[in-house]
């Protein structure tokens, strides 16, 4: 499709050149109708009202040279070889007609991955691709899409096409074609005119359930038996949503319609089809004549970039299409019966979960109790119990035969017609319960127990054994990027906190349309309940907070420093601490005994009791274990360890991560005493600690380092941070070190060491910056990382105030470099990547 309404739009272009050349002769004669309606010589056209001219008025434009001047189209084709897009290119096209602002695509940011990369491989580019906003069900939002419209017609900037999804892969939602279609009359009489693409490739044999005497308003609603036959085995058809039955019906108005046999048409790889509503269309692509159609046959290689194609695939999509039958008695029962067993799942989905439960399930797409205006949380239990009543437990027969009414006025039939997706896919997403019966608000953590939950339903190891797989989960992720409001409000339906982290999401797609009867569909929910049972213990043992021991690096000499050692998946280590600590004098003399004699020896404190790290660092309390060095073992006997000062403790929850690595510099906390840097001298006191922003992620610590200042730095102000009675690090960058293209590292310790000029070692010398942090004490991960960026780069007025210095640093010895027990999950079953390689690995060279 981008081949062709590129051409399409430039068509006009092209001919208007040859006006100026071989066809000069009937410029004076030859009018056509703008986008306005108002009728005009072509010649007097502007560039604008020739960008606009609506879809058929420019395949006419041929075929009325050769009906009212004689033209014939092998002339056409010659002339147009000279001027046409194709052989002068779009670019030399808008140099010559002034074009500065390139035309758009626009489509729903739930876009399939490959429309941008149509567009860049069709020259237009894929930031031309312009991603409108979804509302809360994954449609196209009309409003934003007309607003878009508004801007392009505002600023004379050409649309190509508005693509309309007619079902998205990853929820099956339909766009509001109907609204489109009126939308572009709408902006076509005031100038601006574009051609309606139906990316239909899932949702088109849908229009198979449509009667061929369907139109809108007819209020159809799907063929029912009157004899409902035996019990067993029966499966009614159920009908799509009257909007999505509308929608689909407006498929006839699209100039193009892309269609795949090889999802809903059940036909083998690679079946797939794209349809335009005027044939003429598919000459726009060819080096043949795109006007005049001579009744040859030709090869379908010609159209499209694609060229040859095999057969097998086309003659398997006809005959099926034939022995099936593109009607409501042929694919329309397969797959209104597909439907009715997907809203059958959906109803599981949206009831299967209540507050006594460890865990929660909410579907994508929200009950009709939560779209009403009055919405309630007792309305919307008042209906799920409803569901659970009248659904779950009953069989296809007495649903269609119930003739109750839910709290919202629906039967069973009707209101599963209501539930679910626009077609046969169904999203959905868990979270669990903590012990206290509160939801998780975390969304990483949401994510880690859906993560666990697909590699239940699917083979995601050699050892995985697929005919033991009772239900087949895949997913796919709710970015704030793409998805904006829709996941933001499907985040707080979860009982999570709206951030910017991706939202898992699991999906079921639903091809069968042999029989839920027999409780199949309640016997496949029972497998999942119970393993979402299973899984929702890992997370809340895993994000449990308890008393643990917990593991220390030791650093400085006077004063002694703790540096906690972190691990993203155990919420008791989930902290980035930094506590200044006085220890007994014999305990301490030891300790600096060992540091004199050994300089570059890591020692750590381990506490020897399980604590409340919380509760000890908050009351300034002590800490009690031993300290130990690998050279020598532990020094005994276990000590008591006061906390004297705070420096950090700053937690690595969800909510204190950011979605990014910081970009290019790397932030380091600086503590210890600054007044012994200056431009002359460097300090044995300071000491630097990675700030752990995202994860995974890499601890590097570094105890003395050597810092000079280029001028004497700045004495920091008495506001918690700096020198001196300082109660929080200042931070550190290295300038000229890009964290983010070094992230993520290698989770292996033995493989860092192996790397010969791995950058944090001995030795190594910095060009650096230091600052005062303009938000500490914020936990806002993302809040944090964007203040951080901002500092030097000239747009905060604040920068010169908060810049402590810059000069350059020295890393002496005692460095300390981990990947693993930060990043290392307890709970992890297997490395399904380490298991794939082993497995190919057996198979050895061939």
């Amino acid at each position: 499709m981008g081949h062709s309404a590129r051409n399409l739009k430039y068509y006009p272009l092209a001919l208007r050149k040859a006006f100026d050349g071989p066809l000069g002769f009937a410029g004076d004669t030859f009018t056509v109708k703008t986008a306005r309606n108002e009728e005009k010589l072509f010649i007097e056209l502007s560039t604008w009202e020739l960008l606009n001219l609506k879809p058929d008025t420019i395949l006419d434009l041929p075929v009325r040279l050769n009906v009212d001047y004689g033209i014939s189209s092998k002339y056409i084709e010659r002339i147009l070889d000279e001027f046409g897009i194709q052989s002068r290119g779009k670019d030399a096209l808008d140099r010559e007609f002034g074009i500065e602002k390139p035309p758009q695509y626009m489509i729903s940011n739930t876009r399939h991955y490959s429309w941008p990369k149509g567009a860049a491989i069709a020259g237009i580019g894929s930031e031309n691709v312009v991603g409108i906003n979804v509302d809360y069900g994954a449609r196209i939002n009309i409003e934003e899409l007309e607003k878009r419209l508004e801007e392009n017609l505002k600023n004379g900037q050409a649309v190509y096409a508005v693509v309309a999804i007619i079902g998205s892969t990853e929820e099956g939602s339909v766009d509001p074609l109907g609204k489109i279609v009126s939308m572009r009359r709408r902006f076509q009489a005031r100038g601006l005119s574009f051609a309606i693409h139906a990316d239909a490739a899932w949702g088109g044999y849908f229009a198979s359930m449509l009667p061929r005497d369907y139109t809108p308003g007819a209020g159809f609603l799907g063929s029912m038996p009157v004899n409902l036959g035996d019990a067993e085995g029966f499966v009614p058809d159920s009908s799509l949503r009257t909007e999505t039955q509308e929608d689909i019906w407006w498929m006839r108005q699209a100039d193009s319609i892309t269609l795949d046999p090889h999802k809903a048409g059940y036909i083998p790889y690679p079946a797939g089809g794209l349809c335009y509503k005027d044939g003429r269309m598919r000459y726009l692509i060819t080096w043949t004549s795109p006007y005049l159609s001579q009744g040859s046959t030709s090869s379908i290689g010609i159209y499209g970039a694609e060229g040859s194609k095999p057969g097998a695939s086309a003659v398997s999509t006809f005959m099926s299409n034939k022995c099936i039958g593109l009607d409501p008695e042929g694919y329309g029962a397969l797959l209104g019966e597909a439907t009715f067993t997907c809203s059958r799942l959906s109803a599981q989905w949206a009831a299967m979960t209540d507050d006594t439960m460890d865990f929660v399930v909410v579907p994508f797409n929200m009950l009709p109790s939560e779209l009403a205006d009055d919405a309630t949380p007792e309305s919307i239990e008042a209906e799920k119990q409803w569901i659970r009543d009248n659904i779950l437990s009953s069989s296809n027969t007495s649903i269609v035969a119930n003739a109750t009414t839910s709290p919202g006025g629906d039967t069973a039939l009707s209101l599963l017609r209501k539930l679910g997706s626009d077609l046969n896919i169904n999203a959905f997403a868990i979270n669990f319960r903590n012990s206290d019966g509160t939801l998780n608000d975390d969304t990483l953590e949401a994510n880690y127990l859906m993560r666990r939950v697909v590699e239940n339903f699917s083979v995601d190891s050699p050892g995985d054994k697929p005919s033991e797989i009772p239900l087949y989960l895949t997913s796919t992720e709710f970015s704030p990027e793409l998805y904006g409001e829709c996941a933001q409000k499907f985040k707080e339906r979860l009982g999570l906190r709206k951030d910017q982290n991706d939202l898992f999401v699991l999906r079921n797609v639903v091809m069968s349309p042999f029989p839920t009867e027999k409780d199949f569909i309640a016997e496949l929910t029972g497998v999942f309940k119970k393993v979402v049972e299973q899984e929702a213990k890992v997370s809340r043992e895993r994000n449990e907070l308890t008393k643990d021991n917990h593991e220390f690096l030791v650093q400085g000499e006077e004063p002694i420093y703790f540096v906690h050692k972190p691990s993203f998946h155990a919420a008791n280590h989930r902290r980035q601490a930094i506590l200044e600590v006085d220890l007994p004098s014999d305990i301490k003399f030891e300790y600096q005994t060992l540091k004199s004699q050994y300089p570059d020896e890591i020692v750590t404190f381990i506490t020897n009791q399980a604590v409340d790290l919380t509760q000890v660092i908050n009351e300034s309390g002590e800490l009690f274990g031993y300290l130990y060095s690998g050279r020598t073992g532990p020094i005994l006997p276990a000590t008591p360890a006061k906390i004297t000062r705070k420096w950090l403790d700053r937690p690595l929850t969800g909510p204190s991560l950011a979605t990014e690595y910081p970009s290019d510099r790397m932030p380091f906390y600086l503590y210890g005493n600054l007044d012994g840097a200056s431009d002359s001298s460097s300090s044995s006191k300071l000491h630097i600690d990675h700030a752990l922003l995202r994860s995974p992620n890499i601890q590097l610590t570094a105890p003395g380092v050597d810092l000079t200042f280029s001028s004497p730095p700045r004495q920091a102000r008495e506001n918690g941070s700096g020198s001196g009675s300082n109660r929080t690090p200042l931070l550190l960058f290295l300038d000229d070190v890009r964290e983010e293209t070094m992230q993520p590292f290698p989770d292996k310790n033995a493989t860092l060491a192996s790397l010969p000029n791995f950058f944090f070692r001995e030795g190594a010398e910095f060009a650096v910056s230091v600052w005062e942090d303009p938000v500490a004490g914020c936990q806002d991960g993302q809040q944090v990382l964007e203040a951080w960026e901002r500092l030097g780069r000239g747009d905060g007025s604040r920068d010169e105030d908060l810049l402590v210095g810059r000069g350059t640093m020295k890393l002496s010895c005692g460095v300390f470099v981990d990947a693993e027990w930060l990043n290392v999950d307890p709970y992890k079953r297997v490395d399904p990547v380490g298991a794939w390689l082993k497995e190919c690995e057996k198979i050895g060279s061939v």
